[in-house]
């Protein structure tokens, strides 16, 4: 383990998304998570495996029309 654990708005900035659609997929059980009592930390390489995952299985279901692979990307929070 290396480094230091980090905050959703931390993965939040770092992903490009809303501190809120954090705490949603947290709460979803999407996100790789450590439960330190009520509080939720993230390390960064879980956050990075969990990205890599997601872009390798976009890139196995399938091409869009325009024949390239698909990328996963965090979506915006619904309002």
């Amino acid at each position: 383990m290396t480094g230091h654990l980090l905050t959703a708005r931390e993965v939040a900035d770092m992903l490009g998304v809303g501190a809120d659609w954090i705490y949603s997929e947290t709460r979803a059980g999407r996100i790789p998570h450590v439960k330190l009592g009520r509080y939720r930390r993230y390390r960064r390489e879980s956050i990075d495996a969990w990205l890599l995952e997601l872009e390798a299985g976009a890139s196995v279901s399938g091409t869009n029309r325009g024949g390239t692979a698909r990328t996963a990307r965090p979506t915006a929070p619904r309002k």
